[in-house]
Order: structure tokens, then sequence, then C-alpha cells
């Protein structure tokens, strides 16, 4: 039975086999100089591959996959005994998508073989993933999609256009899903697919945004061929192995873990207390509002990670993304409304194509601008509020007339 102690264990053979390359100490003036810097050190990659194959990298994973089979509460041993000895994380904010979408679902869906090829190189963060899920005529209507996926022999061949495709650009798979057959109502005609995103046939566009830049991309799929052997899931059960994509998505971009302050709430914070100047008795009420509400959703997002830590997710996740849409909207209008006509200003409209997705980064008519997208992305607010009242609540559902006609009978 894996303990924390043995944990401790694991980790100090690992750093001791493979010691994390470390920066030297500063040059100091006074005193005796720091420590030398370790003389065999493990290169990043190097090392993070060294972590997986000791079941280190998320150990309630099975053996051989990256984890131990052990409770997921004991992943923080592990990480903490790394942070203290310097060691390199896999840039979580990069591969998100990856760890928080697509890993859960191949190890649930997922051949042997398909865990075995794909888990490891992701966690690393050798390939970055990206999801093929919306559409242009099916974004808060997700199973109305229209991208076909139609059999050749061992091949799938895909033909369709996907949208509000992050990280898209820097993507080497995708998590795609595709209509199979037409001919039966829409919830039930999906397969799930691995799309290889460097495949003939793929055409990723940017989107430019609001803010400027193009974190989101386009994506068009002409005569792609994926093989069967990258299906995940029956053929037509595509729908519901999306939904542990989808509920794993909500939970991935609602309990983030933050500090107090962390989020949008801190640079307006931090506004407020160095500059007194700006303050006026209605933006103190207001401010002092917000602030609490980021501080009961902070808290709310931490007993979140300790249910999933449990093994009992509660409906947290999709209660933290309407949070964390509506707050992010309301903090940033504050903080322009705070600045007057400084918070008008905006640095640079110069087009970029970041791969990391910073939503506190830059200025506060940056901050602003990204946060409407907050309520689109990851599933909009009105799906939402469908889902927490018929799912959560168990309100009577509304009424629907196309759950059992077939797909290629509804009007569009």
């Amino acid at each position: 039975m894996t303990d924390a102690a043995d944990l401790r264990r694991r980790t100090a053979e690992l750093l001791a086999a493979h010691p994390p390359a470390r920066l030297p100490p500063p040059p100091s003036t006074e005193g005796p100089a720091g420590p030398p810097p370790l003389s065999a050190t493990t290169d990043r990659l190097d090392f993070l591959k060294a972590r997986f194959d000791a079941g280190l990298a998320w150990v309630h994973y099975p053996e051989g996959l990256g984890g131990l089979g052990a409770p997921r509460s004991l992943q923080a041993v592990v990480d903490a005994e790394l942070e203290a000895a310097g060691a390199p994380d896999n840039d979580p904010r990069r591969i998100g998508i990856g760890l928080g979408m697509a890993a859960p679902t191949i190890l649930r869906y997922g051949t042997e073989e398909q865990k075995e090829r794909y888990l490891r190189p992701l966690w690393v963060g050798e390939e970055v993933w990206c999801q093929l899920f919306s559409e242009p005529g099916a974004g808060s209507d997700l199973a109305a999609l229209g991208t076909r996926a139609v059999r050749e022999g061992d091949d799938w061949v895909v033909n369709g256009q996907k949208v509000w495709t992050s990280s898209a650009h820097i993507a080497r798979w995708a998590i795609l899903i595709a209509r199979t057959d037409p001919d039966v109502p829409k919830h039930q005609g999906i397969t799930y697919f691995i799309c290889d995103m460097t495949d003939p046939g793929v055409e990723v566009r940017p989107l430019r945004q609001i803010t400027g830049e193009a974190e989101f991309n386009e994506v068009f799929l002409t005569d792609v061929r994926i093989p069967d052997s990258r299906r995940l899931g029956g053929v037509g059960d595509g729908w519901r192995v999306a939904q542990t994509t989808l509920n794993n998505e909500r939970v991935a971009i609602g309990g983030m873990r933050l500090p107090r302050e962390g989020g949008m709430i801190g640079p307006v914070s931090k506004t407020w207390r160095e500059r007194p100047g700006l303050r006026t008795h209605d933006l103190h009420q207001r401010l002092l509002k917000l602030w609490v509400e980021a501080e009961v959703a902070r808290l709310t997002g931490e007993r979140l990670r300790q249910q999933l830590v449990a093994g009992q997710p509660g409906p947290e996740g999709s209660g933290m993304k309407l949070a964390f849409a509506r707050l992010n909207q309301e903090i940033s209008g504050l903080e322009v409304e705070l600045l007057g006509e400084e918070g008008l200003l905006y640095d640079d409209w110069t087009m970029r194509r970041p791969e990391l997705v910073d939503f506190t980064g830059r200025e506060a008519g940056y901050r602003y601008l990204r946060s409407k997208g907050n309520s689109i992305e990851g599933g909009t607010t009105e799906v939402l509020l469908n889902i927490v009242a018929e799912r959560v609540l168990g309100l009577p559902a509304e009424p629907r007339t196309d759950k059992d006609v077939a797909w290629k009978d509804l009007a569009r």
C-alpha cells in the first residue's frame, strides 16, 4: 500500500538518480559563496520522463502510466518534495487541454495501446493537444455538429470545420468528435477520435480577437484520414465519451488553484491600495462586494479539489465555471472605472498567436476585453445554467422537439 512515507522515499530516489538542473546562485559581495551548482544534472525533459516512469507524474493513475494507483490526495506529497528540491514542472498552463481534458478521457476509454502511446508525451509536454468540438453552427448546441466521418476500410475520412480551437497552432494531437451516422438522432450518431494535426487536409487559421491576439483558431478538415485505431470508445458512442471531456473541462476551468487575491481581484485591489486618489465611496462598496465573492469562489474551488481527491466530485465544477466568468467580467469592469481615462488606454494591438493565455496579464484594458470571452469559452453561461438547473437541481427539462428526430431531418 503506497503511503506518504513511501512516496517521499520514491521522490528522494528520483532526485538522487536524476538531479534536476539548477541555476547557479547569484554572485554575492558579502559573506561566503552559496553552494555550487550540481555537477551532474538531468535536463528538464529527461527529468520529467524519469518522473513519469517512476509513477510520480499523477500518482492516482495506474502503474506504468505515470502513476502508482495511489490515492489522489497523495499527489500533494510528491509535489511538495519536488518543489522544495527546485525540480521543474511540466508547464501545465501550456498543456492544460491535454492534462485536463484529453488525458482523463484517454484513461477511461482508450485501449491499452492508446494509453501507452499518448499519456507519457502528453504529460511531459512533448506533444500539445487541442480540442476539435465546437463548430460555426454547433457551439452551444454541440450535439448538432455537422463534421462528417465516413468509414473507408480501416480509416475514417473526415470533412468539416471546427472553431474557437485553443492551441491548434502549436498542437500535435486533437480530440475530435464527428458525425458518423446522420440517420439517427443527433446525440446518437457521434463518434470520438484522436486527430493528428500534422496530417494532410488539416488547415489551421488564426481567429483574431477583440484583444488583438489570436489565441483561438478555426480548423478546416478536408478528406483527413484517421485510422480506426485512433477512435476512442465505440462507434456512435462519442457523445457519452465527450461528456467525460466536458465535465473535466469545467473542473479544469473552475477549479484552478489560486492564492488569496489571485486572479482578477489581485490587480484591482493593488491599484486601490496604492492609489488612494482614485477612490470613491461607490467604488469602495463594489470592490468590497466583489472581493468577498472572489474569496468565496476561491474557497469553493478548494472544496472542489478536495472532493476530487476523495473521489466524490460534486456540481461545483459547473458552478465554479459560472462564477469564474461573471466575476472576471465584473471585476475587470470595475478596474476600468477605477482608473478613469487611464483605463481606456491600450498598449499594443499587434496580432500575436500566444502559446499561453494569461487572463490577468498586461493592463486593465486587456483584462476587460479578454474577460468577455469567459462566458463563452468552455461552455456558454446559458448552457451551463440549463445543466445546473436540470442535472443538479432536478428542475424540469426545457421542451425539446429534436431529441428523437434524425440529424439529417433537423432544420438548419
